[in-house]
């Protein structure tokens, strides 16, 4: 594709979230507010990954324009599958693979909350940035642990408030004991919280929670992911567990309607 035909294509599909090197040195958003995003953040957890892939299937939740399918490939996996509910950023994603001559990556509009219909488990869920853009953030964790995730996921979300993490007591007593007082410790900064963003963060009305740093890694365990490590600030490397949340604590978790 001559470089002048490709910049044309890259500018009808413009705004682009992504900036991402196509051939020929053009750049798709090279006057991006935050520099050369997603790369710059990237270059900072980039090795929690395996440098090799080869044999292994991703799955990119919410790819936008696909840096992260594109960097997997990169990285030799197999199979790449992109996802997205924006029309807009899969033709983006499929322009830069054509531009980059990669086979094996695929596009498909489809929400988070349909991941079970995909009908296949990936060695890699790639979930970046989307959390906190959902009304049910803990429910499409669950469906990505249950239907999608076969061993490792990268997760990301925005977070607010502190960055430190208090030990909770697996049940939480009604009152203090020996008073009517509830427990002090729900108002500790380091408790688990979500902040609820109930109009906009950022200018963006899609930026619906901000957990703070014990909420995300309580969100992940209780959803049925370790956390391997914490690469950056705000990205988890995480790994499936084979129990299910219901065996972890006393108490297990039934369907609606009661126990089978």
């Amino acid at each position: 594709m001559a470089t002048s035909t490709l910049r044309d294509e890259v500018e009808a599909l413009a705004p682009w979230f992504h900036n991402i090197e196509l051939p020929g040195g053009l750049t798709t958003a090279p006057e991006h507010f935050l520099g050369d995003y997603p790369r710059f953040k990237f270059e900072t957890f980039a090795d929690a990954l395996p440098a090799d892939l080869s044999g292994k299937s991703v799955l990119d939740i919410g790819c936008n324009a696909g840096f992260y399918s594109v960097e997997m490939k990169r990285r030799g996996a197999e199979r790449v599958l992109g996802i997205d509910a924006d029309e807009r950023y899969l033709q983006q994603a499929r322009l830069v693979c054509d531009a980059l001559d990669f086979t094996g990556v695929e596009f498909r509009k489809l929400d988070v909350y349909d991941v079970g219909a995909i009908g296949e488990t990936f060695d890699l869920v790639v979930f970046m940035g989307v959390l906190y853009h959902l009304r049910h953030p803990l429910l499409a964790l669950d469906l990505i642990r249950e239907h999608v995730a076969g061993d490792l996921m990268l997760f990301q979300t925005m977070q607010q408030g502190s960055k430190d993490v208090m030990d909770v007591p697996e049940n939480h007593p009604f009152f203090e004991p020996g008073t009517y007082v509830q427990p002090r410790y729900f108002d500790d900064p380091r408790y688990p919280k979500m902040h609820f963003i109930e109009r906009r963060f950022a200018d963006d009305w899609t930026n619906w929670w901000a957990p703070n740093r014990a909420c995300s890694e309580a969100m992940l365990r209780s959803a049925g992911f370790s956390v391997v490590s914490r690469p950056a600030d705000d990205v988890y490397l995480c790994r499936v567990e084979q129990r299910p949340y219901g065996e972890w604590g006393p108490f297990a978790v039934y369907p609606a309607g009661g126990k089978s």
